[in-house]
Formats: structure tokens, C-alpha cells, sequence
């Protein structure tokens, strides 16, 4: 009998830390326009280099090259450069507010616009995403009210939730936007639970689960994959791996993979990888999985390679857990910036209009913050009114509890 080896437990390590040098290395990145593009109804087994690859459409001179280019219009693309800019001014005036005790915490999409802006314009009215917190985008680029959004994050008396959801957590039927769970992973399953339904009542409408690179660890996520390939759910099943979790290197989630994508693999399910800083790219990959969606043909699994610059909420501090200059390093660059250096190049868009637009905006994120910050708090006294609790909780208010109210001079 030979001698048994000492065994031992393998904890993966990130490869910087703190005062170390940052290193991208890990991230191979094609050429642009170098990834090829299915038939919309290739099979799955087909295109498994898709998962371990990027789709890229921007090339470093700002150019749109390749199979994945060419579907949007010079407008379509000042339209989603706004919604982008849009939403990153908002951002930095919500993360001001907080700062200022205006709410509770804050969290941040820098450097991820593309991921969101994109993906919404290439759903219909009636689809529904299940998105996680960093998804605020689907709703700026769907025209969602910005001073309802503020409303809900000041939890004030114009909240559309009435303050029984937690900042940044919003929902809006009517603009296919699901509330947000508070439970990490759990809107993934849900997701396509909701597409399954859609398909059992012969329905046109589709899903859109979200996800981060540090959830796909949860259940939730695994559940996910074995219902929408089993069932061939109508849903498009996104990750968004923007390189750390809340304070954890995305190494401990992804496994031994290789890729988040890879994980769509062993489902049967079609995966790819896309360019998250590249709106072209995104917008190009996510109506690509849509219309495979719409045509009956299943899931498909996509994963956004970015970056998370900020922290992951405003009780985070970064600095502890990764590199200072660590977002400089990123070697897909700034989306804001690489759609506007498009631009320029197409000669629709110049660094004058640029500047002229980024005050344009910030004056409107400013309007509806005053207009927003004018509503009172929800419940002046800290308590709130039995009719809000009731008429959250029962259809129709049970006769002991309408005595109650009365009672209550309610």
C-alpha cells in the first residue's frame, strides 16, 4: 500500500493586494471585431469558445469593427452616450446626498453604465428584468422619472414604495423593472420562474435576470441553470463581473471555471462573454440573446466583463482590499469615454459638445434633487399611519381593522 499524501485546502488568493502594483494580466482581450457572430439559432455546443473569449466592437481608435457592429444609428447612439451621462450624474449627486445624511447609503454604477443603458434598449414594453442594486440604468434609459427615483432613496412622502424598500432598491411594473432583492441571488431564480410563466400563457413577453460575479456563488444561481435549460426558458440570464464582490476578490465565486460563462456550459445553455465598457458591444450581445429568447430558442447566458471603480456602497472603503489606482489599470478603459470618442470619430459629436452636455445634464439631476428634497419625510412623527399598514398588507381591510382606524382618527 503506498503512503497516503497529507492533504491540504486550497483558499484561491487574489493576485494584488493593497500597495501592490495592479495587475490585469489574467484578462486575455481579443481584437475588436475579432469574436464572430452565430446564427441566431446555433446550437450551444457550437459556439463554446464563446465563453471564454470577448466580444468587442470598439477598437482602441474608436472605430466599430466586426460582425457585431453596424445595428445602431449615429442618433441611437447620442441617445444612449446621454442615458450613460445621465446616470453617472445622478450617481455622483445621490452619492453627494448620502454623504450629506440626505439617506442611508448609496450605491454606485461607475464604470458599469454601458452594462444597463445598453441592455434596455434592446427590450420591448412588457419584459421584465429582475435586476440587482447596480441597475439603474434599465430605468435612466427606459425614461423612468428621476425624481421618482430620488423619491424612493430619500424614502420621503412621494416614495412610489411608501419606505418599505431599502434605498436604490426601486420598482416600477410599468418599465419592467421588478423590485430589487434584498437577498442577494434570489431575483436569478425568480427571473426565470417568471419567463416560465410567460411561456405557460403562450405570452411574447421575456425575462432578464442580473446578477453579480459574487452571487453566482449562491444556490440561486445554480437553480437558475437547471430550470432555464431543462425548461428552455424565455430568458436571458446576465452576470455582471466587475472583478470583486462587496470586498472579495472574484476568484473565491468563479471557481475553477475559467469564466462566469463557462458556468452555462455544463447546462447546454449558449454563453458568451462580452466587452461590459463597450455599448455597442453590449447592446449588440444582448439583442442577439433577446431575439433568441423571443424565437422560442431558450436561454442564454451572458457575462459583462468590467469594473467596479467605486466601492461597492457607500460603507465600503476599497482602498482596504484592493490597489488605489487599481480602476486606472482597467485595461477595457471608460464606456462614457469610449462612446464619445466614437462619436467624434463618426463626426456627430465633438469635446465642446461634450462639456456643454455634461453641465446640461448635471443642471437637470440637480432640478429634480431640489424637487425631490421640497416632499416632507414619510411619516413626520416616526410612525406611520395604520391606513399605510394596512393597505400594504390586505386587498380589502378587514371590518376589526377598519374599527381601528377609526379609532385611530385615521
Amino acid at each position: 500500500m503506498t503512503e497516503s499524501t497529507r492533504l491540504s485546502l486550497h483558499v484561491p488568493e487574489p493576485a494584488v493586494r493593497p500597495g501592490d502594483q495592479p495587475d490585469f494580466s489574467n484578462v486575455s482581450i481579443p481584437r475588436a471585431g475579432s469574436v464572430p457572430r452565430p446564427e441566431i439559432d446555433a446550437a450551444a455546443e457550437t459556439m463554446r469558445e464563446l465563453a471564454y473569449s470577448i466580444i468587442r466592437v470598439l477598437n482602441q481608435e474608436g472605430e466599430a469593427v466586426g460582425p457585431w457592429a453596424g445595428l445602431l444609428s449615429d442618433e441611437e447612439l447620442l441617445t444612449g452616450l446621454r442615458h450613460m451621462m445621465l446616470l453617472r450624474a445622478f450617481d455622483a449627486r445621490m452619492l453627494m446626498a448620502q454623504r450629506q445624511g440626505k439617506t442611508s447609503f448609496y450605491m454606485q454604477h461607475l464604470g458599469e453604465e454601458a452594462v444597463s443603458c445598453a441592455f434596455r434598449k434592446a427590450l420591448l414594453k412588457g419584459d421584465m428584468n429582475f435586476p440587482t442594486y447596480r441597475q439603474a440604468g434599465l430605468l435612466i434609459a427606459d425614461d423612468y422619472p428621476l425624481v421618482t427615483m430620488m423619491n424612493q432613496i430619500f424614502s420621503n412622502e412621494a416614495d412610489p414604495l411608501h419606505g418599505r424598500q431599502m434605498p436604490v432598491l426601486h420598482s416600477s411594473k410599468a418599465h419592467g423593472f421588478f423590485t430589487v432583492s434584498g437577498n442577494l441571488a434570489t431575483q436569478f431564480v425568480q427571473a426565470v420562474g417568471w419567463a416560465m410563466a410567460s411561456a405557460i400563457k403562450g405570452d411574447t413577453k421575456i425575462a432578464a435576470a442580473w446578477i453579480g460575479d459574487g452571487s453566482t456563488a449562491e444556490s440561486d444561481f445554480h437553480s437558475a441553470l437547471v430550470f432555464a435549460s431543462t425548461y428552455k426558458a424565455p430568458v436571458v440570464l446576465n452576470v455582471v463581473n466587475n472583478q470583486w464582490a462587496i470586498s472579495t476578490f472574484q476568484g473565491i465565486a468563479r471557481g475553477g471555471s475559467g469564466t462566469f460563462a463557462a458556468r452555462g456550459l455544463g447546462f447546454g445553455i449558449p454563453a458568451l462573454r462580452v466587452d461590459g465598457n463597450d455599448y455597442l458591444a453590449v447592446h449588440a450581445v444582448a439583442r442577439w440573446a433577446v431575439e433568441r429568447a423571443r424565437r422560442n430558442l431558450g436561454p442564454t447566458l451572458v457575462e459583462y466583463v468590467t469594473y467596479r471603480v467605486g466601492g461597492h456602497s457607500t460603507s465600503d472603503d476599497p482602498s482596504a482590499y484592493r490597489p488605489k489606482t487599481e480602476s486606472e489599470a482597467w485595461p477595457l478603459g471608460d464606456p462614457i469615454l469610449r462612446l464619445k470618442k466614437h462619436l467624434i470619430v463618426r463626426g456627430v459629436w465633438s469635446e465642446e459638445r461634450h462639456v456643454q452636455a455634461e453641465a446640461e445634464i448635471m443642471d437637470e439631476v440637480i432640478k429634480a434633487q431640489k424637487e425631490a428634497e421640497s416632499h416632507g419625510t414619510l411619516h413626520a412623527g416616526g410612525k406611520p399611519p395604520l391606513r399605510d399598514i394596512f393597505e400594504g398588507v390586505y386587498a380589502e381591510i378587514p371590518p376589526h381593522l377598519q374599527r381601528q382606524r377609526k379609532m385611530a382618527g385615521c
